[in-house]
């Protein structure tokens, strides 16, 4: 008889600072911003990147961000706060489906608090072998899920006897994920009614890292693809765009800030707007699409605009994260 092993699931978000003030804020973007995988470059160019990091980033950002993550800051924030309610309710869901061998559920972010890189020893020392990593990414990225498998190799070189673990790496066309997204935009549609345009919002990377061969962007528009035909929309009813670059480089087109600012002439004048590859509602979503977007929109001559509102633990995404867990690693639970 095999072994009885300890199984964990994790799921991993990109990060968010422990409080809304500008010290907290400027140790998360030190984090983030210093990863290679993230702002990617070397020799000259990466000495150069650390001491624009450093001596503008920042000095100049940590105060205006944090302002902006207070606007939309309760007792925590959004973020962490929807990825433990995900946790919790996909506890639940495996409970039901795996009765007394169904796995822990934790929480991990890649920069930041609950950090990956402290979690993973903490589940070896307490004896966990087989953990199955969910990256709360739909699409693929170097910049956003390869910074997980950078944290996992390096955890492992460390071991010496490695853990079991597996991750997912990408669900961008998995049909409960399609699913969750169309139930999410119908449901918002029968409260507030249609509207000339559905944008459908990708969180944006520099068009050099796509040319490099970047899968990212084709996955987004696959995405895109099978949303439109799942809500059985026309060509012209749906746009996908992306969003946040940063920077002077040229980022994936087109850019969501300067559509908004023409459709209105173009006729669009009442627009709806969701992120499908954000799988909880944070800094971006709430302020710089609902809000900063909202206001270019309106500016440009348009009517109505609404964000629809990520995934974050609603039914149809807990019910893809129960499937995602049963196609990876039922194999575990079912064999104690």
């Amino acid at each position: 008889m095999r072994t009885q092993q300890k199984t964990a699931i994790i799921l991993a978000n990109l990060g968010t600072p422990d409080k809304a003030e500008a010290g907290a804020v400027r140790r998360y973007l030190n984090e983030f911003l210093s990863d290679r995988r993230v702002v990617e470059g070397n020799g000259l160019r990466r000495l150069l990147w650390l001491a624009v990091l450093k001596g503008i980033i920042l000095n100049v950002r940590p105060g205006r961000v944090a302002k902006a993550y207070a606007s939309i800051w309760e007792d925590d924030s959004p973020m962490r706060k929807i990825l433990n309610q995900q946790v919790s309710e996909l506890k639940l869901v495996l409970q039901e489906c795996f009765a007394d061998s169904a796995p822990e559920v934790y929480s991990a972010m890649t920069y930041g608090q609950p950090g990956l890189s402290h979690l993973l020893p903490e589940l070896a020392k307490n004896g966990y072998s087989q953990l199955l990593i969910v990256p709360l990414y739909p699409q693929y990225s170097a910049t956003t899920t390869a910074p997980i498998y950078d944290q996992v190799a390096k955890f492992q070189m460390a071991q010496r006897e490695v853990m079991d673990i597996r991750i997912v790496k990408s669900y961008y066309d998995h049909p409960a994920y399609i699913k969750a997204l169309a139930g999410s935009i119908r449901d918002f549609r029968e409260q507030h009614g249609s509207a000339d345009k559905l944008m459908l919002s990708y969180h944006g990377i520099p068009k050099e890292y796509a040319d490099k061969g970047d899968p990212y962007p084709q996955q987004c528009h696959r995405t895109s693809e099978l949303l439109a035909d799942a809500l059985g929309l026309n060509e012209n009813d749906w746009i996908t765009t992306f969003q946040s670059r940063f920077g002077p480089k040229e980022w994936l087109q087109p850019y969501t800030d300067k559509t908004l600012e023409k459709l209105p002439g173009q006729g669009v004048k009442n627009i709806q707007v969701a992120c499908p590859a954000f799988s909880a509602d944070c800094l971006e979503t709430l302020e710089e699409i609902a809000i900063e977007n909202r206001d270019v929109f309106k500016e440009a001559g348009g009517d109505a605009y609404a964000y629809i509102p990520a995934l974050n633990a609603s039914a149809g995404f807990i019910t893809l994260l129960a499937e995602l867990v049963a196609e990876q690693a039922g194999d575990w639970v079912q064999e104690r």
